[in-house]
């Protein structure tokens, strides 16, 4: 008797742990099988725990109240990927073979920034495997037969185009060593219009808290920009990611990270362009949740709810990690205190 009182106990926690557990993935905002596809890296794993940026849980809080714009400054994009089916964003027309963003690399101004590097179609694809629904507004600068100074007027023009239409959201996955006059104008006018810029700590394996080793468009230090460095799934920061204690603002997922690639393939890339783009993508979550919210109040929500690891110290401001699921659950938080009500007491005589 007893032998079957254990088997009969054991069957029923069986079953209630598994209807535990159907009930929270049939609760979640997107498909699970996303958070595993071949698209998916570890960074959005639930089986990584602390090494991942925690989306499962994230997404059991999520509801999407106002699509969300995120221009995403790179090398391109594959406009007809079959990963992007529902994403691509374009200002004026429909989206088409010939119509998928912009491109700013060349001598003429183009609706087709086609992607021959890889890197742009990387980025985005971070970005829309944290946030499904997002809307990518592809804009490329980067010509790898280009000077740096042609680089980076296309990357101004870019930036003047995203700012122009009012994009909710700005990834910028690179940048350089020298700072620009125009470039610090038109991120200064995003500042003004309410526009997070989330950029590049970069790759040099620098402290960028030495101005001589500073890293733009990251090193502005302007309100509306998160800059972002790069740990593995050890949570250890990356040899190559540059880092600074008050420089760099948060680290996120950023080696061997698989996302999708030209040829409607996936592939792996690492970098601290990677770890940009999942800070971008929490971002958009959150201004998808909750449309009313400032920059600043979405930037330090995000900052407020890293996960603090020590090896970290000294590296990143606050020593922290990005965390999906801690930042919308304080955003939930944030946003109840925002919507009480104002109270006015009659004084007493």
């Amino acid at each position: 008797m007893k032998k079957a009182a254990k088997t009969l106990l054991a069957l029923s926690l069986s079953l209630h742990l598994s209807v535990a557990f159907s009930q929270s993935v049939s609760n979640l905002a997107y498909n699970a099988e996303l958070l595993i596809s071949r698209y998916a890296s570890w960074g959005i794993d639930p089986d990584k725990h602390l090494a991942s940026i925690n989306l499962r849980d994230s997404w059991l809080k999520f509801k999407k109240n106002k699509d969300i714009v995120v221009a995403v400054i790179d090398t391109g994009i594959q406009g007809d990927h079959q990963f992007f089916a529902n994403n691509i964003y374009v200002v004026g027309g429909k989206k088409s073979d010939s119509n998928y963003g912009m491109d700013f690399s060349g001598e003429k101004v183009t609706n087709a920034p086609t992607d021959q590097h890889g890197h742009g179609t990387h980025v985005a694809g971070i970005v829309k495997s944290i946030f499904p629904e997002v809307k990518i507004l592809a804009l490329k600068y980067y010509n790898p037969k280009a000077s740096g100074q042609a680089n980076l007027d296309a990357t101004i023009k870019a930036l003047q185009y995203a700012v122009d239409n009012n994009v909710d959201v700005i990834n910028y996955s690179g940048g350089g060593p020298e700072a620009s006059v125009e470039e610090l104008r038109v991120l200064k006018l995003a500042e003004k219009k309410g526009i997070l810029v989330i950029a590049a700590a970069g790759n040099e394996h620098s402290n960028i808290d030495d101005k001589r080793h500073a890293y733009y468009p990251a090193s502005y230090g302007l309100s509306n920009i998160v800059t972002v460095g790069a740990h593995d799934d050890g949570l250890n920061i990356i040899p190559s990611s540059n880092y600074g204690k008050n420089s760099v603002d948060i680290a996120a997922p950023g080696h061997r990270i698989r996302s999708a690639i030209p040829g409607n393939g996936a592939g792996y890339m690492t970098g601290t362009s990677q770890a940009t783009a999942f800070v971008t993508g929490v971002a958009a979550l959150i201004k998808a949740k909750y449309p009313k919210m400032k920059y600043d109040q979405v930037k330090n929500i995000i900052l407020s709810s890293s996960l603090k690891v020590k090896t970290f110290e000294g590296k990143i401001l606050g020593s922290g990690k990005l965390d999906a699921g801690r930042a919308i659950e304080l955003a939930d938080s944030v946003n109840q205190k925002l919507e009480l009500p104002t109270v006015r007491s009659v004084a007493n005589h």
